[in-house]
């Protein structure tokens, strides 16, 4: 398999043979501590914090493009370059790397299942020395398709033809952990907690995808839908976006001022009570 053949979802032995590959770009976004401790070969460290605003009430929300574009021009991303990217814990904040690239127009991208425990558990080579990037510059716009502000998610509240992936805990969906100024759900929201996809036992793997296909399908999580994701502040549903994306559902898009913004508006409406929570 070559660069251009990679699949948005892909194993450890896929990527292996083609470490070195000038075409591709290895994303690591561990916890701080983990890259100098031990990374993929080859693989540049981005701070998941430079991809979000970080600002109250909202710190979900994308920064200017500007700061992207410094961001992703620090380690050394070039238009002609296949992203892979990984984490520690299972594919959030590598989700939102690729959200990220989605929202400028980079359609090259790829997630490692399982990210750094899948590939560790295979004794697969890691490395300790940092790997120097080539900085480039970026000019970079957002595009509005891969996400949905407030006043679109208010617009189409009770329209059947959407619906509202709520990527938290049970007991944030259900306003039992206080999370915001208000607590509860989104009218209409159905709960999915992000982690229920993943298979610790196989090192975070996405669990067997027609499995999870039957899941949501039955919480009316459909690929004729339009589908809205959220969680907190966009990084659980960050890893939601792009299941639906390896799931192939055509109209996904996340809410990236997330509930931190839903919650803390005394405007907004709020539900307390579903039958559609992840018990």
């Amino acid at each position: 398999m070559t660069v251009n053949e990679l699949p948005i979802l892909i194993e450890p032995e896929q990527l292996q043979p083609l470490l070195g590959h000038p075409q591709l770009l290895i994303v690591d976004l561990c916890r701080p501590g983990q890259y100098p401790a031990a990374h993929i070969p080859g693989a540049v460290h981005l701070p998941y914090s430079h991809l979000m605003l970080g600002q109250t009430p909202a710190p979900g929300k994308l920064p200017a493009p500007q700061q992207i574009a410094h961001a992703l021009g620090a380690i050394g991303l070039t238009p002609q370059h296949h992203v892979v990217a990984y984490d520690d814990e299972g594919g959030g904040w590598a989700g939102r790397l690729l959200w990220t690239l989605d929202v400028i127009g980079h359609a090259n991208y790829s997630y490692l299942n399982g990210g750094l425990q899948a590939w560790a558990r295979q004794q697969r080579p890691l490395q300790t020395e940092a790997a120097i990037a080539t900085a480039t510059q970026l000019s970079i716009s957002y595009r509005s398709e891969p996400m949905i502000d407030k006043a679109g998610i208010l617009s189409h509240l009770q329209d059947p033809n959407w619906v509202i992936w709520d990527a938290r805990s049970p007991e944030e969906y259900f306003g039992l952990r206080p999370s915001a100024a208000q607590n509860g759900h989104m009218p209409g929201a159905v709960n999915y907690e992000w982690t229920r996809a993943m298979d610790p036992n196989q090192g975070f793997r996405i669990r067997d995808l027609e499995t999870v296909r039957q899941e949501l399908a039955a919480l009316g999580i459909t690929a004729d839908k339009n589908i809205i994701t959220h969680c907190q502040a966009h990084h659980r549903s960050a890893f939601t976006y792009l299941l639906g994306k390896i799931l192939g559902f055509p109209s996904i898009r996340a809410y990236p001022g997330a509930w931190s913004e839903w919650g803390n508006d005394p405007d907004t409406p709020i539900e307390l009570d579903s039958t559609q929570a992840n018990n």
